[in-house]
């Protein structure tokens, strides 16, 4: 029996209009044809450095920008030409949480007001008695007790890790099916991180929601996801299970991450593969594979002319059906 699918993107695509005499009729590719999957009831981590279209790819799934191209279905329904009251509808199905609670979170608003909003946006319960039952629940499961007492705080009156579990329990008030993460214990000390992960993780086994867990730090995402899919420049480069990709990256770019974090292989600093340069533009993006400037493998096999004319697709790994790559020498022997 197949997995039912919570999020399907394909091709997706997110461009900016660059201004300036010198951006005249150009555009950045913050997003360059990506398709991903996340089944219902998983969470699968999008890493990658800063530049990588991550955020994009959320605001677009989020409808918070138009895609420029693609199709994003949620629950079976594309998205993309839902404007209105259609959008608005269906949003109650998928929810974001941001990777700041001191700018997603109304100063003004105490807390249980905050949460009980989506309720009323949405016409969801007859009163406001009802209203707030259900936002105090809400709190409660975020990990915030006694809830009626931290309900009539100001978010200023909160901590750090308190705010994202107000930000969380307004994700999951409306019960969505999906929730946007978005870096969201990047804004927090070490010490909480844990935490706010261990009620994601909680919500996950008790609601059945997917998530999308964007973020840079693929430490976080082997810990937290079932799934991790790596881009670089708007692509996908490598998608595989948590474990897999930690265990054998067969990317360049995966390997150099998987270097750089404290995994028992890594013994000493002359395992690590630290890139040199920075990710380019998305408004310059290099011809043939993207990668190919801050490749290791591409020097150490003496810069192949394949890499630098032809783009490789992301494709299954005969040894393995559910990694996939799109690296022409994943194997070093440029077979693929």
């Amino acid at each position: 029996m197949s997995k039912k699918l919570s999020l399907s993107i394909e091709d997706l695509h997110v461009t900016y209009p660059l201004t300036g005499a010198a951006g005249k009729n150009k555009v950045a590719r913050a997003v360059d044809g990506v398709d991903l999957q996340v089944f219902v009831g998983e969470t699968l981590a999008l890493v990658g450095e800063s530049g990588s279209g991550k955020t994009s790819m959320a605001n677009a799934i989020m409808r918070l920008i138009d895609p420029s191209a693609g199709k994003i279905m949620i629950d079976g329904v594309d998205v993309v030409p839902l404007q209105g009251k259609e959008l608005r509808a269906i949003r109650r199905n998928f929810q974001m949480i941001f990777q700041d609670p001191f700018e997603s979170l109304d100063p003004r608003q105490r807390v249980i007001e905050t949460v009980m909003e989506p309720l009323a946006i949405h016409s969801i319960g007859e009163s406001e008695a009802e209203r707030r039952e259900m936002a105090l629940a809400a709190l409660s499961q975020a990990g915030l007790r006694p809830a009626a007492e931290i309900g009539e705080r100001f978010t200023h009156q909160l901590s750090g890790g308190q705010r994202q579990r107000v930000a969380i329990a307004s994700a999951i008030i409306l019960k969505p099916s999906l929730i946007i993460a978005d870096e969201p214990v990047s804004m927090l000390d070490v010490s909480l991180r844990a935490g706010i992960l261990r009620v994601m993780a909680d919500l996950r086994d008790q609601l059945g929601v997917s998530y999308l867990f964007i973020t840079h730090d693929l430490s976080l995402a082997w810990m937290f996801a079932d799934r991790i899919a790596v881009i670089y420049l708007g692509r996908i480069v490598e998608e595989a299970s948590a474990v897999d990709l930690i265990a054998n990256p067969m990317h360049p770019y995966t390997k150099a991450l998987v270097s750089v974090i404290p995994v028992p292989e890594v013994t000493s600093l002359e395992d690590r593969t630290i890139l040199t340069g920075e990710i380019p533009s998305p408004a310059s993006i290099p011809s043939g594979c993207r990668f190919h400037p801050r490749c290791p493998l591409f020097r150490e096999l003496g810069e192949p002319a394949k890499c630098l004319t032809e783009d490789p697709i992301l494709q299954i790994q005969s040894n393995a059906e559910s990694h996939r790559v799109a690296c022409f020498f994943s194997d070093n022997k440029g077979n693929q």
